[in-house]
């Protein structure tokens, strides 16, 4: 039969305990010190840093293989993803689930500054009601202060021109850049309809080519009713100039030719413009990663995705069914639809035989003045460049 254990637990703060770990009056303990200091002692300080390195690096190495093959893996099947889910490619190029800013209640267009806009609804098709503002011009604001949209429909009758435009994507009608080009149009003497197609902001439906293109219609139609004979000229910007070709092509065909077109940082066609898309070499809001620019198939993977959704927006065919005055604005700091690609649909419109006799013009701004893709409206020379292109003073002069 095994005996209990019976001794007491070692008390560390025992004399006994003390004892037998003082190497003062332990000699076996100060051995042992003495030997642990002759072991490390004799490995090099620089010997030691080099081992720590190495232990680290191996243990790193498997979790770095590790996530440059999940990147790898990523970098494969995006593509595959695109081709399979071409719905996926429409919502980078329209991308109206953006809603930049955030939090802004677009009934209220005076909480941007436009105390002289009002905000309406308009039904272009059954079950589809689009937002619209309507800003009149700068010299009626104090007169608009209260007025409701009556009032508003009625100063159509005014001597003043409207001006139809046409936003890109992403964003809504209440996008800061866009207000900016209001003020400074509705401080020349212009009323100014803008509105969200269809998909964007809190008008109704899902976004297409074809759909945008109706809403651009009847909208033009809507305010042709109202004015009559006076000036109505369209502008679109980025992603709009290809609505703004699609909806001036319709009227010219028609035998109704608005007074002008105004394209502000356009593009030839949807696939010239998402393959020159620095998104296309990066990552950004349009279309895709420009890591795949290269990649063999790149046309069938990406470009054909879109045309799978039936997007082109073509505004170089457009030209040569177009038939009234265009003014070709862009920036050559233009990240977002590159230079070269205004300056090319210039050259089609140029050469094109529907415009012969017609004016066109392409007006550069230089990258010294930091424009980029939406800032031309705080160009003081604007004024003077619309006026020049009209033919005629602003109504405010």
């Amino acid at each position: 039969m095994r005996k209990r254990n019976s001794s007491q637990p070692l008390d560390h703060d025992s004399p006994v305990t003390n004892t037998l770990l003082d190497p003062n009056l332990n000699p076996s303990v100060k051995c042992c010190h003495k030997k642990s200091e002759a072991v490390h002692g004799s490995i090099p300080l620089d010997a030691q840093k080099t081992m720590g390195r190495t232990y680290r690096r191996y243990h790193l190495m498997p979790r770095l293989k590790k996530m440059i093959l999940w990147i790898l893996g990523v970098y494969l099947a995006i593509p595959f993803i695109v081709k399979l889910c071409p719905s996926i490619q429409a919502k980078l190029v329209f991308l109206n689930f953006v809603r930049v800013p955030y939090f802004i209640d677009l009934k209220r267009p005076q909480d941007q500054g436009l105390n002289h806009t009002c905000n309406l609804y308009l039904q272009p098709e059954e079950s589809v009601n689009i937002g619209v503002w309507h800003t009149v011009p700068a010299q009626l604001w104090k007169e608009a202060q209260g007025k409701d949209h009556l009032w508003y429909r009625s100063t159509f009758q005014s001597s003043h021109p409207v001006i139809l435009y046409l936003h890109g994507n992403a964003g809504t009608r209440g996008g800061d850049h866009r207000v900016q080009l209001y003020k400074v149009l509705s401080s020349l003497g212009y009323h100014v309809v803008t509105f969200d197609y269809r998909g964007w902001g809190d008008s109704e439906g899902s976004p297409s080519e074809s759909g945008m293109t109706s809403d651009a219609i009847f909208v033009y139609r809507w305010i042709k009713e109202k004015i009559s004979n006076k000036p109505l000229y369209i502008w679109g910007h980025s992603l709009g100039t290809g609505v703004a070709t699609n909806l001036v092509r319709h009227l010219c065909d028609t035998g109704t030719p608005p007074d002008a077109l105004i394209l502000e940082s356009p593009f030839t066609n949807i696939r010239e413009e998402a393959k020159s898309h620095p998104f296309s070499m990066a990552s950004n809001l349009y279309f895709n990663f420009t890591v795949y620019r290269y990649l063999p198939g790149f046309d069938w993977f990406f470009l054909d995705a879109i045309t799978a959704n039936d997007i082109r927006f073509a505004s170089d065919e457009n030209m040569y069914h177009i038939s009234c005055p265009v003014l070709i604005l862009h920036a050559e700091d233009d990240a977002v639809v590159p230079f070269h690609l205004g300056k090319k649909l210039y050259n089609v419109a140029a050469q094109s035989k529907s415009l012969n006799g017609q004016k066109v013009q392409f007006i550069p701004f230089p990258t010294s003045l930091g424009y980029k893709h939406k800032f031309i409206y705080r160009s003081p020379e604007l004024p003077q460049i619309l006026s020049d292109f009209f033919g005629t003073a602003h109504p405010n002069a």
